[in-house]
């Protein structure tokens, strides 16, 4: 994926860095990712891969703008109040940057859909809300073997891992699945929504810019992805934590 004149211009302070040149700026821009909403934590995603080069962006939600998204979700605006949020998503893009291909899917995200969509892109970023569809995006990104990076917030914290059970650890071992960390969904109503209980908006900017870094850094190759890592955020005390997770030995007897 050669780049044009007014892409080296435009992605000038990326190639600059050694460690993504030109050579990694192409990998951005031939790279396919699918970002599950176009959110709280898909709108930062979506703003700053969009900015990187990232050639194409899939997006698939099957929600509308409300007054109420907009403390959080900075891709939309008022003006798109009652608009599909892959539409002023893909609207906001063009403007940011009018190179990035963008396919909307204004749908739900489950794990059929998935088996039809998912083989055309080389990695998959979860923003959802809800764990039906956390639990379908692991089972489907591990499906297709293609990374996954997902995020969650709380009230006033975050956190966020990447995923690729399908591949080995530096050391041999087999890296683990999203049920080696959260074996089982929590109850119904066990934990609110943010609707509920009410989000610091710009705790999904935090999580979910730092979700598009991982999603550069492995297109690109760079840097230690978050696999077999969940990295913490308390947004309260200005700390992070990070706690390393494994395959389970029961998961690892049966591949």
């Amino acid at each position: 994926m050669e780049l044009t004149p007014d892409e080296i211009e435009r992605y000038r302070r990326h190639i600059l860095l050694p460690e993504i040149g030109g050579a990694g700026q192409q990998r951005l821009k031939g790279a396919r990712v699918l970002v599950i909403g176009a959110g709280g934590l898909g709108a930062p995603v979506l703003e700053y891969l969009a900015a990187a080069g990232m050639g194409t962006l899939g997006i698939v939600d099957d929600d509308v703008v409300s007054l109420s998204n907009l403390q959080r979700q900075v891709i939309h605006d008022t003006g798109t109040v009652g608009a599909a949020k892959t539409a002023s998503a893909r609207a906001a893009i063009a403007r940011l940057n009018p190179t990035i291909r963008v396919l909307d899917y204004e749908e739900r995200f489950s794990l059929p859909w998935a088996r039809s969509h998912l083989p055309r892109f080389d990695l998959l970023i979860d923003g959802s809300d809800n764990f039906d569809t956390r639990y379908a995006a692991a089972d489907a990104a591990a499906e297709a073997r293609i990374p996954l990076v997902t995020g969650a917030v709380g009230r006033f914290d975050g956190s966020l891992t990447v995923l690729m059970p399908y591949a080995a650890a530096p050391d041999g071992t087999a890296n683990p699945h999203y049920r080696d960390l959260f074996p089982e969904k929590p109850p119904e109503g066990l934990i609110p929504s943010c609707a509920e209980t009410g989000v610091i908006g710009a705790l999904t900017g935090v999580i979910g810019t730092l979700m598009a870094m991982e999603a550069i850094k492995l297109i690109t190759g760079i840097g230690d992805p978050l696999v077999g890592r969940l990295l913490l955020y308390d947004s309260l005390t200005a700390r992070f934590d990070t706690i390393r997770y494994k395959r389970r030995p029961a998961e690892t007897a049966k591949t």
